[in-house]
């Protein structure tokens, strides 16, 4: 891992900032929580690196409300990993 930051995926819909936040600092200190609505994923910023590390494998899969997190580094905005693109149509 290069950050601290962690992509959060499949949130169950009732889970709150506060309870994810539990969760995480079991692993390290939670800097940041970010719930993106209703899209069911969200963000977690840790204060280190190693924490980060320690929570994503402590956590991915991990059932949360009836829901296995999908906890995985965080991508750079702009990071855009598309599997699609031209096929070379003029």
């Amino acid at each position: 891992m290069h950050g601290s930051k962690l992509f959060v995926g499949n949130i169950s819909y009732s889970v709150g900032d506060q309870q994810l936040k539990e969760l995480f600092a079991q692993h390290g200190t939670v800097v940041d929580i970010r719930i993106i609505g209703d899209k069911g994923f969200g963000f977690v910023e840790m204060s280190s690196q190693s924490e980060a590390e320690n929570a994503k494998n402590a956590l991915d899969g991990f059932n949360l409300d009836g829901r296995n997190l999908r906890v995985d580094e965080a991508r750079p905005k702009g990071d855009k990993r598309s599997g699609g693109g031209g096929r070379g149509y003029r």
